[in-house]
């Protein structure tokens, strides 16, 4: 079984090594994990993250403070960005170790109707295959009606089968392909 945490310190190395994987097999940009550097001009104080600050304690944890707040409406962001919540996946028998992220996005920009949804998620390289990513959108669901949502919208790039399957098992209906993005709708009923 999984769970969808709020961004927690206790994470610190098993995130990091996660998000090794993630390098290592050329994935620069995680899906449901944010960005690190919302401001590479620094013109944004407070919210750019590089990898050497997260791998300090003090670093970390004003990262997953970051994390946290951004469901906060009022809270700094980058324009453009919306509230979001953020959340780890986690493996219920090993509750320390950084399965993927997931990310509410609480409302839609022209952008995130285009390319990004209400919805993104990543699973790390070595828990694919796992069923893990299916669990942890099913999971996000409610949280998503608790939000006030009616439907929400999931893309994936066009050539990511192994990303469709998972939004179709969840209840996606394929609207359209945009941007080289397969744009999914899923109604959470009422």
């Amino acid at each position: 079984m999984i769970s969808l945490v709020a961004p927690d310190v206790r994470f610190h190395r098993s995130y990091l090594a996660a998000q090794d994987e993630f390098d290592a097999a050329g994935e620069g940009t995680r899906d449901g994990d944010g960005v690190w550097v919302e401001a590479p001009d620094g013109d944004f104080a407070g919210v750019e993250f590089t990898r050497a600050e997260l791998e300090t304690p003090a670093g970390f944890e004003r990262f997953v403070a970051h994390r946290r707040g951004q469901v906060d409406e009022d809270a700094p962001r980058t324009p453009g960005h919306v509230p979001c919540t953020f959340l780890w996946v986690v493996d219920d028998e090993q509750p320390d170790e950084h399965l993927g992220s997931l990310a509410i996005r609480h409302r839609l920009t022209p952008f995130l109707i285009e390319i990004g949804g209400h919805i993104g998620y990543s699973v790390r390289p070595s828990a694919r295959g796992r069923g893990i990513a299916t669990e942890a959108l099913r999971l996000s669901l409610p949280l998503c009606r608790e939000l006030g949502m009616d439907e929400v919208l999931v893309t994936c790039s066009e050539d990511n089968l192994a990303s469709a399957s998972v939004i179709e098992a969840n209840g996606g209906v394929l609207e359209d392909v945009r941007h080289l993005m397969r744009r999914y709708w899923i109604d959470l009923g009422s």
